[in-house]
């Protein structure tokens, strides 16, 4: 059985974000495409399956773990590793040096932002699979960021827009967002410690389940 980190609970996987984007459900593009901007000097659109079908396919057992204490273990994601994904977009569209961000926004308009060093990990994924079948639009096809030593508000689904940055976004989840979200760390949120929002998420969960059920 698959230890979890303090202040998770397991359960199944779920459609679950945060409360507005709930009735939020875009339609997945017959041939979707990825827009690359930000700080570059020649900003790109390729199409999804172009980075996908990127040498070094894998599948992946990880959790993800849900910032508002629930967690899903043992999933089995098949993706391109997105470093490989980033060699290709470093090539094409030439990121500033200092680039130190990559925001990723999803179909719904959700957006988030990781460290360049976190999202370039041996176990971030683009993945379009989960225990050997495609994603659902609900589990975030055409493709979805799998990061996870991220807590799940750094993982976005329907993955269509790349971003590189110097300085940090907040995204979608504010500025109350910890810019890392490493689980291990318990890094719930920029203020306070980890372990004083357990109770606070766990109490608005239930909640927000009830919106994305609606």
């Amino acid at each position: 059985m698959t230890e979890l980190p303090r202040g998770q609970t397991g359960t199944e996987l779920r459609r679950f974000g945060l409360p507005w984007f709930a009735r939020v459900r875009p339609e997945v593009p017959a041939r979707p495409v990825v827009w690359v901007t930000g700080a570059v000097r020649t900003p790109v659109q390729l199409e999804l399956g172009t980075l996908l079908g990127l040498p070094g396919r894998r599948e992946r057992i990880a959790d993800l773990h849900c910032v508002t204490t629930w967690s899903s273990t043992g999933l089995r994601w098949g993706g391109v590793p997105f470093r490989a994904v980033h060699e290709l977009l470093v090539a094409r569209v030439r990121p500033h040096p200092a680039c130190a961000w990559v925001v990723f926004a999803g179909l719904d308009g959700y957006r988030s932002c990781l460290s360049l060093a976190d999202a370039l990990a041996e176990d971030v994924l683009l993945a379009d699979h989960l225990d050997g079948a495609p994603l659902t639009p609900d589990q975030g096809a055409p493709a979805r960021l799998v990061a996870p030593a991220q807590y799940g508000y750094k993982s976005v689904r329907q993955v269509c827009a790349v971003e590189y940055r110097l300085k940090y976004d907040s995204g979608s989840a504010g500025l109350l967002a910890h810019r890392r979200g490493r689980v291990a760390r318990e890094e719930r949120s920029a203020v306070l410690p980890g372990r004083v929002w357990r109770p606070v998420w766990r109490a608005l969960a239930p909640r927000v389940r009830r919106r994305y059920g609606e």
